[in-house]
């Protein structure tokens, strides 16, 4: 018990000091995360509104993929990625294994269904919702889809958020592209899987109470989005 004791005082310790270490760990994991993120909204949240907003043949079969898809495993999308930018892949040339670039890439894949699919659930009930106003109006479905993605933009930053909270907690679809290499792609989570099995419990510790306080803060946001969603529709 007072291993224990002390593996948490001595990880509390590291996040006081801000250990340099840690620091480098803690800002690589951001600078991924927040890139796939990005990226994954840009392709998920457009792709998500034109399902949700436009009718076409096989929309079902696309809505039903993208919800599918929301269940990737991500050792399966990390292996699908390996293969691609290994040696004996055709983006071999990139050059991409083992960098940060190849953890986004990854991140991505794993994120952007996530994104898609609740965007569309969104605009297809604002869709519903607004048709006949839209009808009266005579506005374009183009017109339509952008219109309704600012009406859900507290919606919206909330997929966004949920998305951010899949990519930081990925482990391992970012192991097996990134090798979880020291000073190169070794993120938290990553790192608390390594540095667990070697039983330095300390650096486990300090990154896991991060994760926690990452995750506080992205509830907490989300929690506030939606309190300013039901506070403006009923300004």
């Amino acid at each position: 018990m007072s291993s224990f004791w002390d593996a948490l005082g001595g990880a509390f310790g590291l996040v006081v000091a801000l250990d340099p270490d840690l620091m480098e760990i803690i800002g690589l994991s951001m600078q991924v995360t927040l890139t796939a993120v990005l990226f994954a909204c840009l392709i998920g949240l457009p792709l998500g509104a034109a399902v949700g907003t436009f009718h076409f043949p096989g929309r079902s079969l696309v809505a039903v993929i993208l919800n599918a898809l929301m269940g990737l495993p991500p050792v399966v999308v990390g292996l699908l990625v390996y293969l691609l930018l290994s040696a004996s892949g055709p983006l071999a040339p990139l050059r991409l294994l083992y960098t940060p670039a190849a953890m986004v890439i990854a991140q991505v894949i794993l994120v952007t269904p996530i994104v898609a699919a609740l965007t569309r659930q969104v605009i297809e009930d604002l869709n519903r919702e607004y048709s006949e106003q839209f009808a009266s109006m005579g506005v374009g479905r183009l017109d339509r889809m952008t219109a309704m993605l600012w009406d859900a933009r507290y919606s919206l930053l909330t997929v966004a958020l949920a998305g951010f909270g899949r990519a930081v907690a990925e482990v391992g679809a970012v192991i097996i592209v990134g090798g979880n290499i020291n000073h190169v792609t070794r993120v938290m989570t990553t790192t608390i899987a390594l540095e667990t099995s070697k039983g330095n419990l300390q650096l486990a510790l300090a990154l896991g109470v991060i994760l926690l306080l990452i995750a506080f803060a992205v509830n907490s946001c989300v929690m506030a989005l939606r309190a300013s969603a039901v506070r403006a529709a009923y300004a």
